[in-house]
């Protein structure tokens, strides 16, 4: 699928959560075009992993009056997503570009290739990793809240270089006021299923 046909695609999607109180989103009243304006992206290329991981906001929530965002990832080969979690709140519909996604729901893992969609409603115990050799590349779509403003603070402002190490205490709480915000909960066996599954797939 082209870029421009993906946006297309989102559109549609996100006058589906306005009209559908139900679904995703919020209901809005009165007539979306007055709330939600055009917005043009212009195309660039594609995300680069950087070795491990990395994302980039397209839609902003506060672009869909609230309603909906997206966000490209990129994922190395042989490579771990977060640990387990779930979402209090959280609608999350993913759309692969380019490799194969694997995702644990609950305790099944499903590949998603290139072209296929992976629906994730909220409170759904779930993650995703890169478990073969090439790269791993797709979008992200939100419902609910404005979660590319989580992720744009795990991946580009919590870092190493911003003073939060990995494994640090600041980086910890940090994290746990975003998790707390966010309503996003990880099971008290979240490490030990997360170190599995590495183990398992062979990945870092």
């Amino acid at each position: 699928m082209e870029r421009r046909d993906f946006f297309t695609n989102s559109a549609l999607l996100t006058a589906f959560a306005g009209f559908s109180p139900n679904t995703f989103g919020q209901p809005t009243n009165g007539n979306l075009s007055e709330t939600i304006k055009p917005v043009l992206l212009p195309a660039l290329p594609p995300l680069d992993h950087k070795g491990s991981s990395d994302i980039r906001v397209w839609i902003r929530t506060s672009m869909t009056n609230g309603l909906f965002s997206s966000v490209e990832c990129a994922v190395a080969p042989k490579t771990m997503g977060p640990a387990p979690h779930w979402h209090k709140e959280l609608d999350e519909l993913m759309f692969v570009l380019e490799g194969t996604a694997s995702v644990l729901v609950g305790e099944e893992v499903v590949q998603v290739e290139a072209g296929g969609w992976h629906l994730r409603p909220r409170m759904i115990k779930h993650t995703f990793f890169n478990a073969s050799d090439k790269p791993l590349r797709f979008v992200d779509m939100y419902f609910n809240q404005p979660f590319e403003e989580f992720l744009e603070k795990i991946y580009h402002q919590l870092t190493p270089e911003n003073g939060f190490p990995r494994g640090s205490a600041a980086l910890s709480r940090e994290r746990d006021v975003l998790n707390e915000k966010f309503g996003l909960f990880y099971p008290s066996t979240a490490g030990q299923e997360r170190a599995a599954i590495v183990k398992k797939y062979g990945l870092k």
